[in-house]
């Protein structure tokens, strides 16, 4: 208890002083102290006050997750941590970004163990914005809110965050661990292939496998399953890997993904049976994978595919000729898909009930509207934002003291 005592006078002292980088590291050490006084914490941090204390009570907390066993207890700890977060001080947690870090995933086991993602949701969007330096910083806790978002099946408050293109990462304990940021794309492509935003999905995705590395981890594994799916859905074909893809990505990641590669192969033919018999041979893998949705999804992209490719050929044509073509069962099956088609803006045409046929048309769109401008303009501005970051990043690279002196040992040589 006394080193208890101790601990508690220490904090305030240095908070007293605003000496917040070093009580960070002094309560980075203390967690055996904590641990040892575990029946005492909850007295030791009534004697604390957020406003002051931010980093003593963030300690403490960690500690008490740490020790928390029963689900009772889980649920109590929960609401602790989220009356921390909305209360405590972001200038001061900012000095302890890896203890932060630390019991926001804690917090997240715990909402799993108690089967309450949903509730963890909003603390986490919250405690991201009391540490981050900027909204385009990636913290470890991006992949924690997503890792929720996913289990809550509650997608759209993460949307936003999704959205802002990342520029920095945040240096915890100097360092940032790249499970994190491989879980962040991984989990970001998952929620935009969900909301069915495929093109931010398969970015994701193409973000986690591009990252440099030395050795091919599991998440990579996964989100190269998945990066092909999602391609051959929205491209409808298998979209080539960049150039600056480590090596040992594309040497050593195919063999692991041969189911994927053998149903890219047998999309690549345009023929619905072929498709359909690589999907019942790998069945069982699909399944086990939890991507048998996006394999049905895929086979019913070839569909829509196929009729793409009619209307480059054809001016009109019956429905019962579109089924035949397209391998559909009948031309009501063929109709409904050509509709939906035509809702989503996939294909220009018109169905003609009575007769029977599909007029193909071409694109109505003359990009004279004042729709069309804005959305341009739009555009625009976003390139011209990106030009801008792109010439930051430049200029802090080249006055970067690491780069300033390897740049000299390399003409030196």
């Amino acid at each position: 208890m006394a080193t208890l005592e101790q601990f508690v006078m220490t904090v305030r002292n240095l908070s007293s002083q605003g000496f917040f980088d070093q009580l960070a590291e002094y309560c980075g050490k203390s967690c055996e102290i904590l641990e040892k006084n575990s029946q005492h914490l909850d007295e030791a941090m009534a004697t604390l006050t957020l406003e002051e204390h931010s980093i003593g009570i963030l300690s403490i907390l960690i500690s008490k997750a740490k020790l928390c066993q029963a689900r009772e207890d889980a649920l109590v700890i929960i609401l602790r941590i989220k009356e921390f977060v909305d209360g405590c001080i972001g200038e001061h947690v900012r000095f302890a970004p890896v203890l932060f870090a630390e019991l926001c995933h804690s917090f997240t086991n715990l909402l799993i163990l108690c089967e309450q993602p949903i509730k963890g949701i909003g603390t986490l969007l919250v405690a991201i914005q009391k540490i981050q330096l900027h909204p385009a910083q990636l913290t470890s806790i991006h992949a924690d809110v997503c890792l929720l978002a996913l289990k809550a099946k509650c997608i759209k408050p993460v949307i936003p965050l999704l959205d802002i293109d990342i520029t920095d990462i945040s240096r915890e304990n100097n360092r940032f661990d790249v499970k994190y940021f491989l879980i962040y794309y991984y989990y970001g492509g998952m929620i935009y292939a969900t909301v069915k935003r495929l093109d931010r999905s398969l970015y994701f995705f193409e973000a986690a496998l591009t990252t440099h590395s030395m050795a091919i981890s599991h998440i990579m594994m996964e989100a190269y399953k998945k990066y092909i799916l999602i391609s051959l859905i929205h491209h409808g074909k298998l979209q080539q890997l960049p150039k600056y893809t480590p090596q040992v990505v594309n040497r050593f990641i195919r063999p692991f993904s041969q189911p994927y590669i053998d149903l890219a192969l047998a999309y690549n033919t345009n023929n619905p049976d072929e498709v359909r018999a690589v999907i019942t041979k790998h069945g069982e893998v699909f399944r086990r994978e939890k991507n048998e949705g996006l394999v049905k999804q895929v086979l019913q992209s070839l569909h829509k595919k196929n009729i793409q490719r009619l209307t480059k050929t054809f001016v009109t044509l019956s429905l019962s000729d579109v089924a035949s073509r397209v391998f559909l069962p009948g031309p009501a099956e063929a109709e409904n898909l050509v509709v939906r088609m035509i809702e989503d803006g996939e294909i220009f045409a018109a169905v003609n009930q009575k007769d029977g046929m599909v007029v193909f048309l071409d694109n109505p769109e003359k990009y004279n509207s004042a729709k069309m401008f804005k959305k341009l303009e739009e555009q625009m501005k976003l390139c011209m934002a990106a030009d801008e970051q792109l010439r930051k990043m430049d200029q802090e690279i080249a006055v970067n003291p690491k780069y300033i002196q390897k740049l000299r040992v390399t003409e030196n040589d």
